[in-house]
Formats: structure tokens, sequence, C-alpha cells
């Protein structure tokens, strides 16, 4: 399946029937509303809003479409989803258009308002609409007939391994499963008859990597139970669909949704910690707040600089590596704080009255200033203005085997700020890393902008009032 290819249909028929609409919509206003105001036809050539509406408003639906995420897992969508999806964003799509273009327009009652609003609906969702079902009960029927289908392994070697495989390769119709093999889930030398064996599960990471996976479903038998939460935080920053057996999906609960119910009995993990127009939301409102913060800060780089240059030697910038989203390094920048022979003897956490600290770096620390270039990490991706705040490998090894489940705070991006940070401030070893995080584990299972924004509230207080640890 080539997702860029079908990707690029959908979006060519967005195109074309968000003219459309236009063009039709178009013309009603002028052969029937205006001209029931005037008493007269107008007639419409070479007018310059229709030609404008015909280039700018397919791409503003394209924009939309795209922001609240309608062209992510494009072949994993029914057509009651389609129905679902396109009502949604056709309604947001005309509030929006109507507060844009038709609020300060002249009419002669308050019904033309609701009655050309309700005909640009009618016009935009229905032809976009059909098309996107016609894709989609195409898509539907490729997959059925096994011509397309996404690239599966089975955890798992047992009697539940071997029914599920069989029960799914004997179906009418196909679930879009192309099994490539098992990965060994128990102790016992046992195999699923018909597939090769292509690890154990513990080498998971790599198989995926290796052979393209894109999903893994987890049917251990009942006496393997106890490994299923270990197999799910293994892959859970993996770009794959987890399914698991409802046999099985008591032990991750809270991250389990229905798959379907005409197939075969699975139920998928969700790791998707918001839904896509508030990540989309999220990352323009930090794209927003890191502009806007470096413009008000920049005067203090200056001041800062020097401050920092004739109070210690060293560089004035510090740059170290971080462990951020999906388990991906990256370079975090900061105002040094602290003296360049600081880790001469390795990796230490900054302690109380901690000697490396140097005098300016106290206040840096204690108002939160030594973070202000972390702004620049997030115009880049690198990372968020609220997030749990990123460790170096050389911790994370250490925390996670005291906490285990810390790996599930990579599904987001890490921040300048968090609720740890605001809670619980620089920890100085290991077992006050893991406190802090279980503010962070809090943080991800109750994600939004209203909470960001509590926490950015919460931390200019800290920053102001010299508050911080």
């Amino acid at each position: 399946m080539n997702k860029k290819r079908q990707t690029l249909v959908y979006i060519c028929w967005d195109l074309f029937s968000a003219g459309l609409g236009w063009w039709l919509f178009f013309n009603f206003r002028k052969h029937i509303v205006e001209a029931s105001k005037h008493g007269y036809d107008i007639p419409i050539n070479n007018d310059i809003k229709l030609t404008l509406g015909l280039f700018i408003l397919p791409l503003f639906w394209v924009g939309l479409y795209t922001f609240s995420g309608y062209y992510h897992h494009i072949f994993r969508r029914s057509r009651l989803r389609e129905v679902q999806n396109t009502f949604n964003t056709s309604v947001a799509g005309v509030l929006i258009l109507f507060f844009v273009l038709l609020l300060d327009d002249s009419v002669q009652s308050y019904r033309d308002y609701y009655f050309s609003s309700g005909f640009l609906f009618l016009v935009h969702f229905v032809p976009t609409l059909l098309g996107r079902l016609t894709i989609s009960t195409r898509t539907i029927r490729k997959i059925q007939s096994r011509k397309w289908g996404y690239k599966t392994i089975l955890v798992g070697n047992g009697i539940n391994a071997n029914h599920l495989y069989h029960e799914l390769q004997s179906a009418k119709k196909s679930e879009g499963f192309f099994i490539l093999g098992y990965v060994t889930g128990s102790d016992e030398q046992l195999t699923v008859e018909g597939l090769p064996n292509i690890g154990n599960w513990s080498d998971l990471p790599r198989i995926i990597g290796e052979k393209q996976i894109e999903d893994v479903i987890i049917c251990m038998d009942d006496k393997d139970h106890d490994k299923v939460p270990a197999v799910v935080d293994l892959v859970q920053n993996e770009q794959v669909h987890l399914k698991i057996l409802p046999d099985s999906y008591g032990m991750v609960l809270g991250m389990i949704k229905m798959n379907n119910i005409l197939g075969a009995m699975l139920v998928e993990a969700d790791f998707e910690v918001m839904p896509q127009w508030q990540k989309s939301a999220k990352r323009v409102f930090d794209a927003v707040v890191g502009i806007l913060a470096l413009i008000i800060a920049s005067p203090l780089f200056l001041l800062l600089a020097i401050w920092i240059k004739i109070d210690s030697k060293g560089p004035i910038f510090y740059k170290q590596q971080r462990i951020g989203y999906l388990g991906k390094p990256f370079s975090i920048y900061k105002f040094r704080s602290m003296r360049i022979d600081a880790e001469t003897a390795g990796p230490q956490l900054s302690k109380e009255n901690d000697q490396r600290i140097t005098r300016i770096g106290r206040s840096l620390r204690k108002t939160r200033l030594d973070e202000i270039p972390q702004f620049f990490n997030v115009l880049i991706g690198d990372m968020s203005i609220v997030g749990p705040r990123p460790e170096r490998q050389f911790f994370i090894d250490q925390i996670v085997k005291k906490a285990p489940y810390y790996k599930r705070l990579h599904r987001i991006k890490p921040g300048i700020t968090s609720w740890g940070q605001v809670k619980f401030g620089y920890a100085e070893n290991v077992d006050q890393m893991v406190d802090r995080m279980k503010y962070d584990i809090l943080y991800l299972e109750n994600m939004s902008l209203g909470l960001d924004i509590k926490i950015m509230i919460y931390t200019a207080l800290i920053m102001v009032q010299g508050r911080g640890k």
C-alpha cells in the first residue's frame, strides 16, 4: 500500500469538491439571495471574488482537514467514521467561513444568513462525502480481498496464537493482516503451525524496524499474561498498532478500545494521548508562545550573556544530549549555570548548595531564566512548552530499573516546564526523579491545553517569586 499516493487521492478530491462547493454557493448567492434583494439577476462573469475563492478556499479546507488529523491513518477508517469526520469538519469549516465571509454581507433578513450557511454546508458536505466514501469503499474491498494489508507479527507461540492465526487466515474477508511470522511469548518450545519463528518478544523493537512492521498482535496464553505489560511497554513508542486478544486486555486497562466487532475478537491498545486536532493546536500554541517569549526575552539575552561571561570562565550557552519524543536523542540548550568542570567525574545531578553552580547560576535556576534558550528547541520541534522534563540516557537507564513505565513519557514531546517541575522542582537523585515522574505520568493521562496554561501560570509565579529549586 502506498500511503503517499492514497493521501494524494484524498487531497485531490477534497480540493475539487471544495472548489465545486464554492462555485455552487457563489452562484446561489448571486442568482438567488442578491437577485431577490436587488430585484434582478446579477451576472458573475469574471467576478474576482469567485476566482479568488476557487483558489483560496480549497486550500483552506485541506488545511483544516490536515489540522484535524484527517489524513492520518489513511487506510484505517470505516465508512461510518468517514461520515462522522466529514460532518464534524464541515460544520467547523462553515462556521469559520460564516464569520469571515458572510457576517458582514448586507441581507434582507437574518433568514438569509441561515439559509446561506445551510446551503454552503450542503454543497460542500455532500460532494466531499460522496468522494470519500467511494475511495474508502475501494480501499476496504482491496483489504478484504487480501490485495492490500498491514505487515503483522504475532506475539505468542501457544494455543491462542495458533487459533488466532488460523481464524484470520480462514476468514472469508480479510481484516488486513499480512502475518509475516511470530515471536515467542512463552518459554516452552511451541510453534505456530504455518508461520516462521522470527525471534523472541524481547527483540520486538529490532524486528519492527528491520521488517517495517505495522501491526503487532499479542496472543499469549493465560499462563504468560504476566508478560503482557512488559510487551506493551516495549512497543509503545514504536510506530505500530498494537492489538491484544480479549483474554489479555485486562492487564493494560486504560489503553484499550474495541477494534472491530465482526472479525476476530481483538482489542486495540490506544497510545494516543490527545486527538490529532488538539496535538495540532498544541503545536501552534507552542510556536506562538515560543516566538513571543524569544521576542520579549531578547533584551535579557545580552545582559545575561555579559553577566555569565563576567561571573565565570566558559561558554555562555550549555548544550547537552537528552532523550525526547519516541526515545530519540536531541540537543537541549540552556544558559550555563555551572562551572565548565562540573562533570569531569561523570554525569551528576545538581544538589542543594551544590558548589559546582556559579553565583549567577543560582539566580538563573531560582528564576528559571537558564531555560530561556530552550524556546529554540520548541520552535524547531524537539520540545513543547509543557511536557515532562527530558533526561539523559545515563539516568533513564537507572530510572527504568525502578519504574519500567517511565518510557511511557516518551509518547509526548518533553517540555520546558512540567507538572513534575512545578510540584517537585529539580531532582537530586534517581529516587527523587522517580517521585517527580509520578506527576508527569498524571499529566500524560490528563493532557489538555487548559492544563498546559495552568502549569505555565504556576511556572511564571515560581519565576517571579524566585522559588525555583
